[in-house]
């Protein structure tokens, strides 16, 4: 016995794990893939910091032909696209804030069931996944309103994501209703149920659905250019967007040589600081809440 112990002593520890072909042939497709997505933001950032000449050449890859950075010196220099980067930070904030109060408010009532008529609010918000007035009748409800030309018409419309309040109920759902019956017991009310039982072991869900609507209103530039004609509430997305069609160019002043002739020579690395400009602050933010995702939606669409 004590033989054969010694002989498959030596074996123990000694397996190496060994990659399949499948597994390598995956992690090359996923490497691909995400060069494919990577590349072009890495070509944006090489034409920022490229000169006028090399650009029209032709010569910029990805990395930098005759390195200048008098497209970033521009824009720092530009007092409307602080005050667009600002503003555009207080409407995504403030519209994020009213748009997850009212996905709550509106997810925890549709899980009881001793909600009168909850199949028919049910119905209804599914509906409005599928149907749609339009624009033009969007529009005229917010000129009727009197949002136009105001920073309301960019948070009210649209403030509530059906899609996201449906995941926020399924995670809501697939809470023990046991934890609910024994706060009950003690005599915790609806609010407070909420508040102390299901928004604390929601956080994950609730952090996924925050970055989706604040993501979502950031890249948005539609709903300003319906409802807004005032440069001064303007989003930078907005601006971004004008700079791009070269309806507006970025005040040059303060750069040596006329306004308008330095913005015509860079005008394309211009565009691609401005890209860089206005990216930059989302992806500042989003590696803090990226590891929500996965068991923030995975975990609302399982009922447990």
């Amino acid at each position: 016995m004590s033989t054969k112990k010694e002989m498959a002593v030596p074996h123990m520890g000694k397996e190496k794990s060994i990659w399949t072909f499948p597994q390598i042939v995956l992690v090359i497709v996923i490497l691909m893939v995400s060069m494919l997505c990577l590349l072009p933001f890495v070509n944006v950032i090489a034409t920022s910091l490229s000169s006028k000449s090399a650009i029209l050449r032709g010569d910029v890859g990805f990395w930098p032909v005759e390195t200048t950075t008098i497209a970033y010196e521009a824009i720092f220099r530009d007092n409307s696209m602080w005050h667009s980067l600002w503003y555009t930070v207080l409407i995504t904030v403030g519209y994020t804030a009213i748009a997850m109060l009212l996905t709550i408010l509106m997810a925890y009532p549709l899980t009881k069931k001793r909600l009168r008529g909850r199949r028919f609010f049910n119905l209804m918000a599914l509906f409005t996944m599928y149907f749609s007035g339009g624009t033009i009748p969007i529009y005229l409800n917010v000129k009727e309103f009197g949002l136009l030309d105001t920073p309301w018409a960019l948070i009210i419309p649209g403030v509530l994501s059906t899609y996201n309040m449906i995941i926020l109920k399924s995670f809501f759902t697939s809470i023990p209703e046991s934890l609910e019956e024994a706060a009950t017991i003690d005599g915790a009310n609806d609010f407070q149920i909420l508040i102390r039982v299901y928004l604390p072991l929601s956080l994950a869900s609730i952090a996924t659905l925050t970055l989706f609507y604040a993501v979502g209103k950031w890249n948005s530039f539609q709903d300003a250019l319906y409802y807004i004609t005032k440069k001064d509430l303007q989003p930078l997305q907005l601006k971004l967007y004008n700079l791009i069609k070269g309806s507006q160019s970025v005040d040059l002043t303060a750069i040596e040589g006329g306004a308008s002739t330095v913005a015509t020579n860079i005008s394309e690395s211009i565009e691609s600081a401005t890209i860089i400009f206005a990216t930059l602050p989302i992806l500042v933010v989003y590696p803090f809440v990226q590891r929500y995702f996965v068991s923030g939606v995975t975990i609302g669409a399982v009922k447990g």
